[in-house]
């Protein structure tokens, strides 16, 4: 299951349990909406409660991010898993954005430049 939380120039996306096709697709459509219209865009991605993801998800996330090369600034990832960490590595490969993988939300937020969420402007989706 995800959760996403939709800013002016950032996409936040929780995800818990085992990530899915269907779920990855939700997420780009969000994306690439966002992205026509703000043009490139930073993630935070929290995986700390991400337990899998089938392959059929994986392989479209590769594909995904060799269709989208140069739409994300920065990707902020919050996982304490070492795959992850390697993941994160391995993709830097098919995209110019800058990621990064941090134990802590604050870190990732902070390297984000999101100070406040009360500063940021939420938009409903």
């Amino acid at each position: 299951m995800i959760t996403t939380d939709v800013f002016t120039n950032r996409l936040e996306l929780h995800a818990y349990g085992r990530l899915t096709l269907d779920e990855c697709r939700e997420f780009e459509h969000l994306s690439d909406y966002r992205i026509q219209f703000s043009g490139p865009l930073d993630l935070l991605l929290d995986l700390r409660e991400l337990e899998s993801c089938s392959l059929d998800a994986l392989i479209e996330q590769i594909r995904y991010g060799r269709l989208h090369a140069h739409d994300f600034s920065r990707i902020a990832i919050v996982s304490d898993s070492t795959m992850v960490a390697w993941m994160a590595l391995f993709s830097q490969i098919f995209v110019d954005a800058d990621v990064r993988v941090f134990d802590e939300e604050t870190m990732a937020r902070e390297w984000l430049g999101v100070a406040a969420e009360l500063q940021d402007q939420q938009i409903a989706h």
